[in-house]
């Protein structure tokens, strides 16, 4: 099987489970969100307190460790890192940031755009724009440096091992303190309250990492493609996520074109645009969205697991600091801080540069 026919088979898996988890359970226009379902795992463990959006998604933990077995199988499981490891922290930061203003990653993004969300399409503008501003660093000799082999694959295990850890205490449930509650926070009502079947989940995630770590699937990573060498493989991926989750929402009903009363979304254009702004830069920069960050993590890249870190404190940062939009809007200070964002990594891009 040639690559470009199994990247579109991934699309068609994960559009498919994209609609088919909302059916049975998960938010709407949400079957797969690694910004919002990052947020939710750090509510869990009590990182931050907003009690709509606490729950540790087995879809997460599947794609982490559907990737590493993929990797594993096929031998390109690495433990490596070391290329600007702070830098890769606070642009995960800020990614997730740029992605709860928007409320949403670039996946969800597509996947709203495949329910009739007209305000994705907005944000879906504002993220090539952002992959464009990076793709201007890239061309100006853009480089965070080279990873480095590590003489252990430890390292390389240690966030999919701590993922699992994650998911054997949702099947558990333990209380530490009953008075205090914890260990887990489980949201009783809103986006958190809202899941599919366990198995499904985790079901749906374990296949869509092992498809995104044999594809190397990556929104970002698609545009920059086309942008710089005029290769439209990666994108081919993510149009088959579109038309697949299209026409079964189509099929299921869940397709309602408009801007108004979308399912976890808001209507201020302006900050849809600059939130997925913000991760279209984040995410040309460090060489992947926020999928691909969680696929590399699996395969055993260390600053990959370092984004992935730095998102999920960002997610709690966002919500402590109230700076997380809501179908309400966008908050003033989520307004400066995807400001701030902008600046920042715009900063970070230029100092970067090669002599």
């Amino acid at each position: 099987m040639n690559h470009r026919t199994l990247i579109v088979i991934a699309g068609i898996v994960i559009g498919a489970f994209g609609a088919l988890l909302v059916k049975y359970g998960n938010p709407g226009n949400m079957g797969f969100c690694i910004a919002c379902f990052e947020r939710d795992i750090a509510g869990a463990i009590g990182l931050h307190r907003a009690a709509p959006v606490q729950y540790i998604r087995p879809e997460i933990i599947g794609l982490m460790v559907g990737a590493l077995l993929s990797a594993l199988a096929g031998r390109e499981f690495k433990a490596r890192g070391g290329s600007s490891p702070l830098i890769r922290f606070v642009m995960g930061v800020f990614m997730m940031l740029g992605a709860l203003v928007f409320l949403g990653c670039p996946l969800r993004d597509v996947l709203r755009m495949a329910g009739g969300d007209f305000n994705a399409v907005v944000g879906l503008a504002g993220f090539i724009c952002g992959v464009l501003f990076g793709v201007y660093l890239l061309k100006r000799g853009f480089d965070l440096g080279r990873a480095q082999t590590a003489p252990s694959s430890t390292g390389g295990l240690l966030l999919p091992l701590a993922f699992v850890a994650l998911f054997a205490l949702l099947l558990v449930k333990p209380v530490f303190n009953p008075e205090a509650g914890g260990p887990l926070f489980l949201s009783s009502q809103g986006p958190g309250s809202m899941h599919a079947p366990i198995l499904l989940s985790l079901g749906a995630g374990l296949l869509a990492g092992w498809l995104a770590q044999k594809t190397r699937l990556c929104l970002s990573g698609g545009f920059r493609d086309l942008f710089l060498v005029r290769d439209t493989h990666l994108i081919t991926g993510f149009i088959a996520i579109f038309v697949t989750c299209l026409v079964l929402n189509l099929g299921f009903g869940f397709f309602k074109p408009g801007f108004d009363q979308q399912p976890i979304a808001h209507t201020m254009h302006l900050w849809n645009f600059l939130g997925l702004f913000l991760v279209g830069q984040c995410a040309t920069l460090l060489g992947g969205c926020p999928l691909r960050q969680l696929i590399l993590a699996g395969e055993g890249d260390m600053d990959g697991a370092l984004v992935v870190l730095g998102m999920i404190v960002g997610a709690a940062l966002a919500h402590n600091f109230m700076l997380a939009a809501s179908p309400a809007g966008v908050t003033t200070y989520g307004q400066i801080a995807c400001i701030v964002g902008i600046v920042v990594i715009s900063w970070i891009g230029w100092s970067y540069r090669e002599a």
